[in-house]
């Protein structure tokens, strides 16, 4: 395969635009919610369809806390409701679900229903979808530093034996690639703590299109996008 016709290998999304897709439609915030669940549908038929293998979504993070009660209430309910509507077809189409990010604050409840989700998608081998929940980079990669200086207060490591690999292995996605293409949708364009470690040399793309509108068809069109991208990690050819 030529390096233009490529396909990323991991995709990252930033599913931005629920809130402003439901006051478009007269709609309360947690109906935009809702209703991101059919472009999430849609993103992981396509990875399949192109042999993506990682997919990771950007799904609540620890500053959504900070949001109105009863929308993260429904968030909460929503992510329970997904466990039971989605696993049956996320399995038959092979897909792995893993989590990073912080679970602790959730209540036992949803951590019951994720990690149901986890175990019963567990044998999946066409694509690892990775669902980051009460996650922000910045609490990733200070949880991260803590366990470093943890261990080598144990003496496991040196400080000189510290490096960029170190560091990564301590990160959630240490079992995972870094993104080679990362999607924010609504037209924002920032990363909004998402990932900023392994973002370092993620190709970026922001459509227009608020989330819940993302077709398939979008997402043919930011595969196109990537295809056409020349990714040199800094060097020169």
């Amino acid at each position: 395969m030529s390096e233009h016709n490529r396909i990323p290998q991991h995709i990252a999304i930033i599913m931005d635009g629920n809130g402003r897709w439901a006051e478009k439609h007269g709609k309360e915030r947690y109906e935009g919610h809702a209703a991101g669940l059919e472009p999430v549908r849609t993103s992981l038929r396509s990875c399949v369809k192109w042999g993506v293998k990682y997919l990771t979504l950007y799904t609540f993070s620890t500053e959504n806390w900070g949001r109105p009660q009863k929308e993260v209430d429904s968030i909460m309910e929503l992510f329970c409701q997904s466990v039971i509507s989605e696993t049956p077809e996320l399995k038959q189409q092979g897909v792995r679900v893993r989590m990073i990010g912080d679970r602790s604050r959730f209540s036992q409840k949803v951590q019951h229903y994720l990690a149901q989700m986890e175990e019963e998608t567990a044998h999946g081998e066409n694509l690892t979808l990775i669902m980051a929940l009460n996650y922000s980079s910045r609490d990733e990669i200070r949880r991260a530093v803590s366990r470093i200086a943890d261990d080598a207060r144990k003496g496991i490591l040196t400080p000189e034996a510290i490096d960029e690999q170190t560091i990564s292995q301590y990160l959630d996605t240490a079992e995972y690639p870094d993104p080679d293409f990362i999607i924010r949708t609504s037209g924002e364009c920032r990363l909004s703590n998402f990932l900023l470690w392994q973002a370092s040399y993620a190709e970026m793309y922001f459509p227009e299109v608020l989330w819940p509108d993302f077709t398939a068809e979008d997402f043919d069109r930011a595969i196109e996008v990537y295809q056409q991208r020349d990714r040199r990690f800094g060097l020169v050819k």
